[in-house]
């Protein structure tokens, strides 16, 4: 593979005005449908998102939590791998590479590991207290990386939006505090950082290109961590096992992080960061339906007030 440079670079043709109106329409439709598919592909990550906690409960019948995380990785990243050379896509630039490590570092390892940990004392709908802080967060980390200050009506909304999934999620839990908290608001934090990154890199290379690099450089310790953690833990499979590992392997760390960068490229950070304000609702009915777990009866009431808060975020200017 060869190292990116200045000629592989996208070039703009200037269109003379005075040729026609069509290539000013068809311009005008094309950036106008930008930020509805950017929605519409963060959306889908979202869901796809939504899903990671449900299978990784899954895979902790199978796989112990080291080695879930681990093995989860190293597919992915074969995954990955497989579709860079298929492409015969060239190396990232030098200067991309400290950008890859934190993703790498944040969505890759770190938050996969800090959630699974948590989860074998944590309920999938605690655990969603995470979810419910990680889109101001991920607001936040953008304004002081970007430079970009969303405007007020923006906060307020992200902000109310987070206190209903938080005081939704605490009450549902009756308030205590597990503790697995500490790797909950340590995943948080982690998240954050590479969604941010991500983000920004999302708008030099295709989304899956972002995600695929980071998922190759962390390949050189995934996968003897997976041999090591495969020898030292206890294996039991099963079919849940088997398809909550294929699921946050390929669905969530894969396509997950493919289209919700190609999203946050195509409608900024922020904006695309609210749209998670839905997803901890959308765990708790993945937690009812596939995990048998019963639904509070506040939901629907946090669900109306959360797609509020979301409907004003996409509105605000950010």
């Amino acid at each position: 593979m060869r190292a990116q440079n200045s000629a592989t670079a996208p070039m703009t043709i200037a269109v003379d005005a005075t040729a026609g109106s069509a290539p000013a329409t068809a311009t005008a439709t094309a950036a106008g449908s930008a930020p509805l598919q950017g929605t519409l592909l963060a959306l889908l990550g979202v869901v796809s998102f939504s899903l990671t906690f449900p299978s990784t409960v899954w895979g902790l019948e199978s796989f112990g939590p080291w080695s879930l995380v681990a093995v989860r990785s190293t597919l992915a990243a074969l995954i990955a791998g497989a579709f860079l050379l298929a492409g015969r896509v060239a190396l990232p630039e030098r200067r991309h590479w400290a950008g890859l490590a934190v993703v790498a570092g944040g969505v890759v390892v770190g938050f996969p590991l800090l959630t699974t940990l948590a989860l074998q004392t944590s309920t999938t709908s605690h655990a969603a207290v995470v979810v419910g802080l990680l889109p101001l967060t991920t607001a936040a980390f953008a304004a002081v990386r970007t430079g970009r200050r969303p405007s007020r009506t923006f906060w307020l909304a992200a902000v109310s939006g987070a206190a209903v999934v938080i005081a939704f999620t605490v009450q549902q839990s009756g308030g205590v505090l597990s503790a697995g908290d500490l790797y909950l608001f340590g995943a948080l934090l982690v998240c954050a950082a590479g969604y941010t990154e991500g983000g920004r890199l999302a708008r030099l290379m295709p989304g899956w290109q972002v995600i695929g690099w980071a998922l190759v450089l962390c390949l050189p310790l995934t996968a003897p961590a997976s041999a090591v953690a495969l020898a030292l833990e206890p294996v039991h499979l099963t079919a849940h096992g088997v398809i909550g590992l294929v699921w946050v392997a390929a669905g969530s760390t894969f396509f997950g992080l493919y289209v919700w960068y190609r999203g946050m490229a195509a409608i900024g950070i922020p904006r695309a960061s609210q749209l998670q304000l839905a997803q901890p609702l959308m765990t708790l009915f993945w937690s009812v339906f596939l995990l048998g777990e019963s639904l509070p009866l506040a939901a629907p009431v946090a669900a109306a007030g959360v797609l509020v808060c979301i409907a004003v975020t996409q509105r605000a200017k950010s």
